[in-house]
């Protein structure tokens, strides 16, 4: 019998714990030098893994959203800012394929493209917007055929050097039914952008989610894929992108606490007490039972992840309870991860303040859970409108 975050012998990981050593070997230094990570990227894109959630039938590796959401954990126990980058194409595979499973197929030329061998980046967060999917500072303004070009700013463009296609939005204000917010993919070689060399950042550097600067970029309309009235929608789009971030993104920060709790327990075991004649830390009350608590936090989110990765893939129908559930796991790992590893951090002591120390980097790394939407404020007024209706009613 498995637990949760466990595998059987039937259900094998992809990513293998050899290759995972070797990206975790390399984390450090893409960390210490802000760069890339390039040698991960080219191994996992050579094992396939870009493919993960492109259906088997379209040149994919056909795996469900909870198993990516698996893989992920583990990736992200390993090198944190490559399974956050990696994250962002997986998420617009992933919109793709919830939107396939249920009958539509505006995207599947992503799951063609990313088979083909398509790099896809994540092009919607903007800074001041705290509408995120329900606004945008960004200008749409239509082309005669159909398509649009995009005028503004995005933050936080993960997968910055290598995207070959780049997944936005912007306002439409001119159209006769304006307002409108407009999606649409552009390409790297269609230009009319900039990607700023400005990621230098406390924490997920690998990363290198530069700032994009839109400045006449064209999604041609057959890339133009929702016009959408502002606001709350119930298009399928909107519930696609939600639950493959929110899912995703816990996922990766999941992992980060689970390898937290494996540092702290090796600190335990490591560190000795003069004050207990030589024994380990792992003999002390006060050490097991910290350890203890960021086990029982750590272990109650496994679960809750499988489960809301399944109800996706099952179709199951939770109707405006959705999003409740997913902002609420999103929270709800990436808090718990916090936790787990300050807990760990306190465990293993003053080593963790080098900047060579894996948990160090590990407690920069998890503080950028508290910027992904929704962010805590967001999160806790989608559920009390949920649980009480909204304010005046």
């Amino acid at each position: 019998m498995t637990t949760p975050h466990q595998t059987s012998a039937e259900d094998a990981p992809l990513l293998s714990d050899e290759l995972l050593e070797r990206i975790r070997s390399r984390a450090a230094g893409y960390d210490r030098e802000n760069t890339f990570f390039t040698e991960d990227f080219a191994e996992l894109r050579e094992l396939g893994y870009l493919t993960a959630l492109v259906p088997a039938e379209l040149g994919g590796l056909g795996l469900s959203l909870e198993q990516t959401a698996r893989e992920q954990l583990r990736l992200a126990s390993a090198a944190p800012s490559t399974a956050l980058a990696v994250n962002m194409h997986l998420v617009w595979t992933g919109v793709a394929k919830v939107l396939r499973d249920r009958g539509d197929a505006s995207l599947e030329f992503v799951l063609t493209e990313a088979a083909a061998g398509e790099v896809f980046g994540f092009g919607l967060s903007e800074a001041g917007n705290d509408l995120v999917l329900f606004g945008s500072t960004t200008d749409a303004r239509p082309e005669p055929d159909g398509g649009y070009r995009f005028y503004g700013t995005k933050i936080f463009t993960s997968l910055s050097p290598v995207w070959t296609r780049l997944g936005t939005m912007g306002l439409d204000t001119t159209s006769p039914d304006a307002p409108k917010i407009v999606y649409g993919f552009i390409t790297r070689d269609g230009g009319g952008f900039e990607v700023k060399e400005d990621w230098d950042t406390l924490g997920m550097r690998a990363s290198q989610s530069n700032t994009t600067v839109l400045s006449g970029a064209l999604a041609p309309a057959d890339r133009i894929i929702r016009r959408l009235d502002p606001g709350p929608n119930p298009d399928s789009l909107v519930f696609a992108i939600f639950a493959n971030f929110e899912i995703l993104l816990s996922a990766v920060y999941t992992g980060i606490g689970k390898r937290a709790l494996e540092l702290g327990v090796a600190a335990a075991h490591r560190r000795t007490s003069l004050k207990n004649d030589g024994k380990s830390y792992a003999q002390d009350p006060d050490i097991r039972w910290r350890i203890a608590h960021a086990a029982i936090a750590q272990d109650g989110i496994y679960p809750q992840l499988d489960s809301l990765a399944r109800d996706v893939d099952t179709l199951a129908d939770h109707g405006a309870a959705w999003f409740p559930k997913l902002v609420g796991l999103k929270v709800r790992a990436t808090e718990n991860a916090r936790f787990v590893v300050d807990h760990a951090v306190r465990v293993s002591g003053g080593s963790t303040y080098f900047a060579t120390s894996e948990l160090g980097r590990l407690y920069r790394d998890v503080l950028a859970g508290l910027f992904h939407p929704s962010d805590d404020e967001s999160a806790h007024s989608t559920v009390a409108n949920a649980v009480l209706g909204p304010i005046g009613e």
